[in-house]
């Protein structure tokens, strides 16, 4: 097959990126010698320090305020790199507008009513599903009809190396569990709680430690949360605690961790494409569109709707399984 020039619009988090994965990585199947380029949020650029398949990371601020000359800026910024194909997440009649006027020749996107000629490749959107399917059947409309393969991450050798020196550091032994409790800032503005109460927190750590004395607990905390992990080790001067540096870094803790315990969030997804055992907790989000369903990760969904609902008891139960599984 010739060589192809692809780009994907892909706004959103950390987590999208990450369950867009499976996606990227049958368009190279598909497409093996071509140019696979992304446009992203500068925030959510990170995720590509642990995906082998992507070319070119680009940025645009979708979620800011912006002028028509913003948009105009993209649009000749994709129209000077001659793609063949473009798809996008978005769903709305201004996202069709837009890759239309970017000129490339194939455009999908998702359409569940009329198109108007926008795109030329159209694919159908099935928001009841997880999400990483959902993303994969943007491939429907270039004929790849296939079940979406598993989130997948790969990790530099640096950022291992660097995780193992920051375990030696740290006095951190295997086996571990890894704690990541924190919540982005973009769930915070969009008024989403997905932070789960210190207190509640102490007693998982407490009964932890109790019930299994020969596994280490390693808290990793993300750049907005040095608050919380400052409160847990406040409160337990022994807990091994850590910041990493970039996310691939992160990835490296997480790849070698005997289990998880985090919240619905971007490190989720990361451990979800290690193959991480994991559990996580869930206020207002469905955890049927946003895990996978396999039973080495737990979700523990909060019977109101509140994360802080979820009692430590529903933890503790599904890290048994987790940890026994």
């Amino acid at each position: 097959m010739a060589s192809q020039r692809i780009v994907m619009l892909i706004p959103g988090g950390i987590g999208d990126q990450i369950l867009i994965f499976p996606t990227l990585a049958d368009l190279r199947g598909h497409y093996p010698q071509a140019e696979i380029d992304v446009v992203v949020e500068p925030r959510s650029q990170a995720a590509y320090e642990v995906n082998a398949v992507v070319n070119q990371v680009l940025t645009f601020p979708f979620r800011a305020k912006k002028t028509w000359r913003d948009w105009w800026g993209l649009i000749q910024q994709i129209r000077s790199r001659q793609y063949d194909i473009i798809v996008s997440l978005g769903e709305s009649f201004a996202v069709r507008v837009l890759l239309w006027l970017t000129g490339v020749p194939k455009r999908v996107g998702y359409a569940n009513q009329k198109t108007w000629g926008l795109l030329t490749h159209p694919a159908p959107l099935n928001k009841n599903q997880y999400a990483a399917a959902m993303y994969h059947d943007l491939l429907k409309g270039l004929g790849i009809d296939r079940e979406y393969p598993p989130l997948v991450a790969t990790v530099k050798q640096k950022d291992q190396a660097w995780g193992e020196s920051e375990r030696l550091r740290l006095q951190v032994q295997s086996p571990y569990i890894l704690i990541h409790g924190g919540s982005s800032k973009m769930a915070r503005l969009k008024g989403i709680n997905k932070i789960y109460p210190i207190q509640a927190w102490l007693e998982v750590l407490h009964t932890l430690n109790a019930k299994y004395p020969g596994i280490s607990v390693l808290i990793v905390q993300g750049p907005d949360d040095q608050e919380w992990g400052e409160q847990l080790t406040a409160a337990i001067p022994e807990l091994k605690r850590t910041q990493p540096p970039s996310f691939g870094k992160l990835a490296a803790l997480i790849e070698t961790a005997t289990g998880m315990i985090c919240t619905d969030s971007g490190p989720m997804h990361l451990g979800v494409a290690l193959n991480t055992p994991l559990v996580a907790l869930f206020g207002p989000t469905d955890p049927q569109k946003l895990l996978p369903p396999q039973p080495h990760f737990r979700p523990v969904k909060s019977p109101t709707g509140q994360i802080g609902d979820i009692s430590p008891a529903m933890i503790l139960a599904e890290v048994v399984e987790v940890l026994h599984g």
